[in-house]
């Protein structure tokens, strides 16, 4: 389907306390090789740490628009920022990405090609990042840890964006209302919404970002397990959409659990299949991000699995009451 409407962009970027962020993923809008207009739209979430000092070194090199509220969440704050917006179109980035130059390109390319009123793209891990952060991309994005689901065209079906890296059309956010209240789990909440009301979402596989994430491992558990209890109040919510692969993280720990209980006993074979996935996985790590990634790639490996699994049970048997 061939987009006959000129789309004009407007970025959503919602902060809490990272002026230091705002700084980088400013840097790298400058450098974008679009050459139409966009503008950019800094929601400050009631930062104690505010970024209206950055935003002021930058207002003569960007169509620049910053905002300051009470803090109401990622969410509310990305409503309030497609509120405020002129484009058609809302591209929705968290504080902690980089844009690499062709970003704001492939994405009008793939409109143009193909327009849909939402799409998403995928992360990565820049060069420039820390070994600890390019072991959670690995855990957050290989085929052998959450099946590539977070960007990998070939392993996915129809393609849930991600808050992270996201557009929304002006009409998509007009019938939807934008997110919900939801902590964690609401740019999925929007997708169930979004084909609710027959509105078509897409890849844009060259549309990535470099995504820092956590920059510890305490940090990370605590964002994977809030990922962990939004998913089983999704499939209350859209009963349909409920799979039995969102159990698998939950089995893994249960399981290795009871596989080290079952070597204590001299029955090794179950700890053994545990064994040769890491061994696996460690080679995979190891080809793409070298030895000291692979290493820590096991970490966050583990992390992710009891973070979300752990949050999924507690959800699951024992939901909070509204």
């Amino acid at each position: 389907m061939t987009n006959n409407i000129k789309t004009n962009f407007s970025i959503i970027i919602p902060v809490y306390n990272r002026p230091q962020e705002i700084e980088e993923l400013l840097e790298s809008l400058i450098k974008q090789d679009f050459t139409e207009d966009f503008e950019i739209l800094i929601i400050e979430d009631g930062s104690t740490q505010k970024s209206d000092e950055v935003v002021v070194k930058y207002q003569n090199q960007l169509n620049l628009k910053y905002f300051f509220k009470e803090n109401s969440g990622a969410g509310a704050s990305r409503n309030f920022g497609m509120e405020k917006a002129i484009g058609n179109y809302f591209i929705i980035l968290d504080s902690d990405v980089i844009v690499p130059k062709h970003y704001l390109s492939a994405v009008k390319k793939a409109l143009d090609i193909n327009f849909t009123d939402a799409f998403g793209g995928p992360d990565a891990a820049d060069k420039s990042f820390t070994l600890l952060q390019k072991a959670i991309n690995y855990a957050m994005t290989s085929v052998l840890t959450t099946g590539g689901i977070r960007g990998k065209k070939q392993a996915v079906g129809k393609f849930q964006p991600r808050s992270f890296n996201m557009g929304l059309s002006q009409t998509a956010f007009s019938i939807t209302q934008g997110f919900s209240k939801m902590k964690n789990g609401e740019d999925i909440d929007l997708t169930f919404r979004l084909w609710e009301n027959n509105l078509e979402t897409q890849l844009i596989e060259k549309a990535f970002v470099y995504h820092k994430r956590r920059t510890s491992i305490t940090q990370f558990f605590k964002q994977t397990y809030g990922f962990g209890t939004a998913r089983p109040i999704l499939n209350r919510k859209y009963p349909k959409t409920a799979k039995i692969t969102f159990w698998f993280p939950s089995l893994f720990i249960l399981g290795l659990d009871l596989s080290i209980l079952m070597a204590i006993f001299g029955c090794l074979t179950p700890l053994a299949i545990y064994y040769v996935y890491f061994i696996v996985l460690f080679i995979d790590s190891a080809f793409q991000n070298g030895f000291r990634v692979a290493f820590l790639s096991i970490l966050t490996t583990l992390t992710q699995f009891f973070g979300y699994g752990l949050g999924f049970l507690e959800s699951q048997f024992y939901p909070k009451k509204k």
